[in-house]
């Protein structure tokens, strides 16, 4: 069991009239001053997936993990959304909880939320960990049998569907252990609208970072996996060239590593950030 959801507040706060779904773990002890950690997490996801990450970081950081709108407790904006109108939302929403400065961290869909969210807001995010994530539209693509997999949220709401395509989609270490990456996307939650997935989709066609990485301020880390089905390696490689201020860390591992296997990976997150 958990030893840090002890700490963990869940609530639902409404910002721009749009309800919100938020946990948030308090900062503490040798953290107390420190930015807290915010977490953007990948497509069609409710915010329980991100827990073995939250476990393994150190439990004194603050951590702040939503449900973006359509997903998991988060219920259905009233139209689709851009990426640059989540990434302004979601800025009121950390103003709302009471957070000036903080660190981010994006996984997979999540990782370009928090690239606009580093672009709209320069001055508040400190330092951004992306992690198997790209550069939107403007990127070398997976193959077109696990994009077509990626089209659908089957594998959110089907156990058996996500087992059985869950190696080759995500790689890694779920090749051998499919099972595994089916449980880690059916833990206990609330389970959004079919819709939601598709407003998150739609958020992304279009959206590139890529002509404005050189632009970016914030010292970057970019995790990337050398066995990655949906993010090719080379993306990272193309992000950490065109950052100013990153680091490149390719780990041996799939999409999800930095959930399956968090104690390898948080620690190299922990140094970066204390740096």
């Amino acid at each position: 069991m958990s030893t840090t959801t002890e700490r963990e507040e869940s609530r639902t706060v409404v910002v721009r009239g749009q309800q919100v779904r938020v946990v948030v773990r308090p900062s503490r002890g040798t953290f107390a001053d420190a930015p807290p950690l915010l977490l953007c997490n990948g497509i069609g996801a409710s915010l329980e997936v991100l827990q073995p990450l939250v476990d393994a970081l150190h439990p004194d950081r603050g951590v702040v993990r939503f449900d973006v709108p359509g997903v998991g407790g988060s219920p259905l904006p009233r139209a689709p959304y851009t990426m640059a109108m989540l990434a302004s939302w979601l800025g009121a929403v950390v103003t709302e909880l009471g957070v000036g400065r903080f660190d981010v961290l994006g996984l997979s869909w999540g990782g370009g939320l928090a690239q606009q969210l580093a672009f709209h807001c320069p001055r508040r995010v400190r330092k951004m960990v992306l992690v198997a994530t790209g550069t939107g539209s403007l990127m070398i693509p997976a193959r077109p049998e696990v994009l077509g997999k990626m089209m659908t949220p089957r594998r959110h709401r089907d156990p058996a569907y996500a087992a059985r395509i869950a190696g080759e989609l995500y790689g890694g270490t779920l090749r051998s252990d499919p099972e595994r990456g089916a449980a880690l996307l059916h833990q206990a939650r609330p389970v959004g609208p079919k819709r939601g997935y598709f407003y998150q989709l739609a958020a992304g066609f279009g959206w590139s970072s890529l002509p404005a990485l050189p632009f970016l301020r914030q010292p970057t880390l970019v995790l990337a996996g050398d066995d990655d089905p949906i993010i090719p390696v080379v993306n990272a490689h193309l992000m950490a060239r065109l950052i100013p201020r990153s680091q490149l860390h390719v780990y041996h591992g799939g999409h999800l590593a930095v959930l399956t296997e968090s104690d390898e990976l948080v620690p190299v997150i922990e140094r970066f950030l204390k740096d």
